[in-house]
């Protein structure tokens, strides 16, 4: 069953009277409305005819409408276009803190080609006050640009107060008006604005289709250049499907504005007053104006809530959207909540339910329910029961309760660097490998021919299945050892779990795979240590021995070795995938087959061979553990970057937007130590810092072993083991990636 849709904010369905206004123009009439043949006239007449439709809704005339990829375009087309044709006039534009990044972004890429960008404060509901805009508006001020209303609390500014000042000081005024339209009133007259942007798909039109409504008068600079369609404001050939689908949603949503926006209303103050019933006023906070606001928004703050975990147990019931995102080392608030002042504290619980035409108050109740038990279930008070209740049948999918995967979750390597710095390191003879090195593991001394190596791991799923979950975490954390080129003794398990949120049969299954892939390792788990959590997390600690000669460190690759990797990239790519359902089950299921698979053949044979350095490749990347490799050995490295293997479908993938945050950070983080070819793509670049869970070995050993080496791992089952690079001579860790 489909979740309960609480996000028409995010976009709408196409309203039937919109689509099947369109039918006729997939296959019948399909001529260039530039044609002088009845095809291209029939053409013409529609976009004609859907400008008149979209102006009425406007209260303006056919001719100030220009139609547009959508709100984005329409917002771009606004501001660059009068920032331009007005330069002679002065370089200020003032805009809102509140704003969408279409505007934004806009106003950031003006600033740097030479324009005065202030941005007026809010109010705690959010409003900008237009005695703001009085105090800084200045002769040079050529354009005002501030949204009609806010996407994220609903927020309805002052625009015709604003518009009124601006025009007094000779300035043009725009307002992105995406949320508002079909919502509330909106007529350009009564508003005073010289540019509005509509987004079709805010108003039950097309994705992809939007308008700019331009006052009668006022010059833009296009910003395409071509033919003369849309009388000159916007080359290219109309998409006169989407035209004609915007200008029927446009009439419907004229015609129905009144009823609509009551059951809005409805709907929305049915939602909230219920919330209120069930949680208190105490559980939560509203956003935004509580009068001066959409009749479809409803932005709430949950105390003490992490927004990404609520929506991550609500999810396959109700679609709604976050406020804020939280991370291992910071919150990322909203730069709306953030300019309204909304504290951390709650900002990180916010969320949005936004109701639209098809909501029924069935579904609103339904929704009462859900919410409010996962609430109550990530949100304990006093008055709650004891012991929550949690099924032990259902379909747990284990990435949905967790807003991070696998080692993708770890702190970034920038932060982590600037903790461990402030550290002391400790001063004991005892200690062969420790703090001043970034290896994986400790190794201590405890005789003359035994070390201890020691090493923790453990991180939130990665797969969705609970043993799988726990094979592959115990995997990763008995890679640290065999990347010291140690033999393991035994583990502990490490958990954090939510018993409110999942059954225990789940924690049993983890354990199960993760005791079953130490006795593949031939050791035992010995036990362990639980703490509950709001999140599902397993790893395990585990204790190894080593001959003190025979450590094999991360920190001594030596000028003419060269480097093998014994398992392919894209780990956290496909993870991403999987999380947000773009991976195919065949993906999803090599991945996790390839992170489950122990390191201990790898291992051992580099140990044979008489390997220089090793480090693993988990959550920093293939570019950082080889950056730190590279530099704490003092070498410089030259890897190639088609020789590297990457798991069939990444690229793919990664180009359509899998990827993990924590890649992100690596690629920043080794921005100054490494150096891109010409030929390397921005995609490749994200696949070689793709943070990977469970990864292989990179093993730099002489080049006169590496044949050996290759073949050695070939015979003990390590197929996907290929050289990726050499380490060029001595240097300060510079890595040049080639093609």
């Amino acid at each position: 069953m489909q979740p309960i849709y609480l996000d028409y904010n995010a976009t709408t369905p196409i309203v039937r009277e919109a689509a099947e206004a369109m039918a006729p123009f997939f296959y019948e009439h399909f001529g260039n409305p530039s044609s002088t043949h009845p095809y291209g006239v029939t053409a013409k007449r529609a976009v004609e005819a859907a400008r008149a439709q979209t102006a009425a809704l406007l209260g303006c005339s056919p001719i100030e409408i220009a139609f547009t990829s959508g709100g984005t375009e329409s917002n771009n087309y606004a501001i660059k276009g009068a920032a331009l044709a007005r330069r002679d006039r002065g370089n200020h534009i003032i805009t809102s803190s509140v704003e969408h990044p279409a505007v934004v972004e806009v106003c950031r890429w003006l600033e740097t080609k030479g324009f005065r960008i202030t941005v007026l404060p809010v109010d705690v509901f959010g409003l900008v006050d237009p005695s703001d805009l009085e105090r800084t508006i200045t002769p040079d001020t050529i354009l005002v640009s501030v949204m009609h209303a806010n996407n994220e609390v609903g927020t309805i500014q002052p625009i015709a107060d604003l518009a009124a000042i601006a025009h007094k000081a000779g300035a043009l005024m725009h307002t992105d008006a995406a949320q508002s339209v079909g919502k509330i009133p909106v007529d350009v007259e009564e508003l005073g604005v010289d540019l509005l942007s509509l987004a079709g798909h805010k108003v039950y039109a097309p994705k992809g289709i939007g308008a700019l409504y331009i006052r009668s008068g006022v010059k833009l600079t296009q910003h395409l250049h071509g033919a003369e369609q849309e009388a000159g404001r916007r080359p290219g050939t109309e998409n006169v499907l989407e035209i004609v689908g915007l200008g029927m949603a446009s009439e419907v949503a004229q015609r129905d504005l009144t009823q609509n926006a009551a059951h809005y209303l409805a709907m929305r103050d049915r939602l909230h007053q219920a919330l209120l019933e069930e949680l208190g006023k105490d559980s939560f906070r509203l956003n935004g104006h509580p009068e001066e606001r959409l009749p479809n928004t409803l932005s709430l703050s949950f105390r003490g809530v992490e927004a990404n975990t609520l929506l991550a147990e609500i999810g396959s019931k109700v679609a709604a959207s976050a406020g804020a995102a939280c991370h291992a080392d910071r919150v990322d608030v909203s730069a709306v909540l953030e300019a309204m002042g909304v504290p951390t504290e709650w900002a990180m619980g916010t969320v949005r339910f936004s109701v639209g035409r098809g909501t029924t108050e069935k579904e609103i109740d339904r929704a009462v329910e859900v919410v409010t038990g996962a609430v109550r279930r990530l949100q304990p008070r006093a008055d709650s029961p004891a012991k929550i209740q949690v099924p032990e049948e259902g379909d747990y999918r284990l990435t949905h309760y967790t807003h991070g995967l696998g080692c993708a979750c770890k702190l970034r390597p920038q932060v982590l660097e600037e903790v461990l710095s402030s550290l002391p390191i400790p001063v004991d003879p005892a200690v062969l490998v420790g703090l001043n090195t970034a290896d994986d593991a400790a190794v201590y001394q405890i005789s003359e021919d035994q070390a201890i190596v020691q090493t923790v791991d453990f991180f939130t799923p990665i797969v969705d299945d609970p043993y799988m979950f726990g094979a592959i975490s115990a995997a990763n954390s008995l890679s640290d050892i065999y990347a010291m080129g140690a033999r393991p003794l035994f583990a502990l398990n490490i958990v954090g779990f939510p018993d409110k949120r999942l059954p225990l049969s789940v924690l049993q299954e983890i354990l199960r795979g993760a005791q079953d892939k130490a006795q593949e390792a031939g050791i035992p788990i010995l036990g362990g240590h639980t703490v509950e959590d709001t999140e599902p997390k397993f790893g395990l600690t585990v204790t190894g021995l080593v001959h003190p000669d025979h450590v094999i460190r991360n920190s001594t690759a030596q000028p003419g070795d060269v480097l093998i990797l014994t398992k392919p990239l894209g780990l956290g790519i496909i993870a991403t995938a999987v999380k947000s359902g773009l991976a195919e089950e065949e993906t999803a299921s090599e991945a996790a087959k390839v992170m489950a698979a122990l390191n201990r053949e790898a291992g051992e044979v580099m140990v044979e061979a008489g390997a220089n350095a090793c480090t693993d490749i988990t959550g920093f990347g293939l570019l950082g553990h080889l950056r730190e490799m590279a530099a704490s050995s003092g070498v410089d490295v030259l890897l190639s970057a088609k020789d590297v293997p990457v798991l069939e479908g990444v690229e793919d993938l990664a180009a359509a937007g899998a990827i993990p945050g924590g890649t992100l950070n690596n690629l920043a983080f080794v921005n100054d130590n490494v150096r891109f070819g010409e030929g390397v793509s921005r995609t490749k670049q994200l696949i070689l810092a793709d943070a990977q869970t469970s990864g292989g070995l990179l093993i730099s050993l002489p080049e006169d072993r590496a044949e050996m080496l290759l073949a050695a791992l070939q015979e003990r089952g390590v197929e996907a083991a290929v050289m990726i690079g050499r380490v060029s001579g001595t240097g300060s860790g510079m890595i040049i990636v080639e093609p």
